[in-house]
Order: C-alpha cells, then structure tokens, then sequence
C-alpha cells in the first residue's frame, strides 16, 4: 500500500514542476507562511518580548463605590429619574392605541394593552400617563358593551350591538394613536371615567 501523502513524480519536460525537496531535519513538513500584517481595525501583534509583567505588588485596588459610567453611557440617566423621553411617550401611547385596536377581534382581551401600558408607565410622563389612563378607560367601556352586546344576541339587537362596538373600537382607536403618534392629548369619546388623576 502507498503512502496517500506523497506526490506522484512530475514531467518538467511536460509543463510540470518539480515537487518542493523536504527540509534537511527530515520532518517533511513546508515551513510556515510568512507573518502577515493584521487587518485593519484590528488588534496589533504583541510586542516581540511579549508583554511586561504586572508591577510589583499588583495593580490598584478599584476606587470605592466603583467605577463612573462612562461619558455618554445610553442608559445612564439622573438620579431617581426614570422619566420617558418625549417622543418614547409617543411611541408608546401609540402602540397602546393600536394595541386596543388590534385585539378588539379577541373580545375579551382588548383592555389588556391599556392596562398593562396603564400599570407599567403610569409614573413615567404626564403625557403617556394621559394616554393611558383614556385608553384603559375607553376600553373598559367597550367590555361593558361588549358584554351587554352578547347577552342580548338572544334577541336580535345584540347581533348589531357587537359588531358597532368593534367598529366603535377599532376606529377611535386608530384616532387616539394618530393624535398620539402627533403628541397630542386625546379623549375618547363614549367611554365612562372609571380611573380618574
């Protein structure tokens, strides 16, 4: 059996080279590539006597308290402030909107968005605290209807009730996302003051 490691021999008559001679220790093997600069933006190579070691002693214990967050950190922000943006009010009173516009088609679960958003950011602004509070309350509103709307669908009045309420649902709050989107306080109309400043 051969060796699937060696080269068959080759022509230089035919156009062919002649297979490299191994080194002179015997190994067999090519010597390495020559080194090759790194790319750009990358770390440099270490130094040729590596690195110094670490002084004596070892290095500085941490200032007490920590570390400062580095200048421009995204996330920091003032002490005990934990205020939203003007235009993350936006955002989320919008999607608070649409979010009661959205599951209206679930009946049951169109309030869900409004509460959770109620609950969650409440204390965040003025502004979504606003948005809201109209919306949890619009929604509120509109189970209740829903409700009476599927108790009466023994009669035939109940069969026109529900429809009218996910229509009511779906294009006030569309309305109340657009006057969000546009920053702009919003009160649905139709709909009972449960919560209240």
């Amino acid at each position: 059996m051969s060796d699937p490691n060696t080269q068959p021999p080759v022509d230089p008559s035919s156009g062919g080279s002649v297979p490299p001679v191994p080194p002179a220790g015997g190994s067999g093997q090519t010597p390495p590539p020559p080194a090759q600069t790194p790319p750009p933006g990358a770390y440099p190579p270490p130094p040729a006597g590596g690195y110094a070691p670490p002084p004596a002693g070892g290095y500085a214990p941490p200032p007490a308290g920590g570390y400062p967050p580095p200048p421009g950190a995204p996330y920091a922000s003032a002490p005990g402030s934990n205020q939203l943006s003007p235009s993350d009010e936006k955002l989320w009173a919008t999607l608070i909107h649409v979010g009661g516009a959205v599951f209206v088609f679930t009946s049951i679960a169109a309030w869900l968005p409004s509460l959770i958003g109620y609950l969650v950011l409440k204390d965040r602004g003025p502004f979504i605290r606003s948005h809201t509070q109209a919306a949890l309350n619009f929604q509120l509103t509109m189970i209740i209807a829903l409700i009476v709307g599927w108790i009466t669908t023994l009669i035939f009045i109940g069969w026109i009730i529900v429809p009218a309420v996910a229509i009511v649902t779906v294009v006030f709050s569309i309305i109340a996302a657009i006057k969000a989107n546009r920053g702009e306080l919003y009160t649905y109309p139709l709909s009972i003051p449960f919560i209240k400043n």
